[in-house]
């Protein structure tokens, strides 16, 4: 009993972090899509609903630009050149973390944010997922705005 009256007192004041979020239509269409443009690939880029990090949005890049920011039961998609390689980024405790990609023209791509413990608050990493599990994380979340970011470009790491 003595744990549970501070734990309850504590939850009142969590919240979750929210994002601008795309219409639905919009949001189902980038669930189910299944073909693309020549010579284009598709990037997924989700944070599933987990309550750990859920008071937590970072903001997520490709090539430097504002992807959007995520919060937890939040997805993106961008179609890409294929052909390329690309840097996916995201916001983390005290500098971006990044994971860099080989694209390849006709495919769909699936990467994670998962939020790490960090020395003051909550990190991220970016992970690639199979497609099977992505979708089933994806088909239950909502697709926030492209373009709305805290800080609109970031600069790379030197190759």
């Amino acid at each position: 009993m003595k744990m549970v009256l501070p734990l309850l007192f504590s939850l009142t004041f969590v919240g979750c972090a929210s994002v601008p979020k795309a219409n639905q239509a919009q949001s189902q269409q980038m669930k189910t899509l299944s073909t693309l443009a020549p010579e284009k690939a598709g990037i997924y880029v989700y944070r599933d609903n987990s309550m750990k990090g859920a008071v937590l949005k970072k903001d997520v890049w490709i090539n430097g630009e504002c992807l959007g920011e995520i919060s937890r039961g939040v997805f993106f998609y961008k179609e890409v050149d294929g052909g390329k390689d690309y840097i996916i980024s995201t916001e983390s405790e005290f500098s971006p973390n990044h994971l860099s990609l080989p694209i390849e023209a006709g495919k769909f791509y699936y990467i994670q944010q998962k939020i790490k413990m960090g020395a003051f608050v909550g990190g991220a990493k970016l992970e690639t997922v199979d497609e099977t599990k992505a979708k089933d994380i994806i088909s239950k979340n909502d697709m926030g705005i492209i373009g709305k970011c805290s800080k609109q470009k970031i600069e790379l790491p030197k190759k």
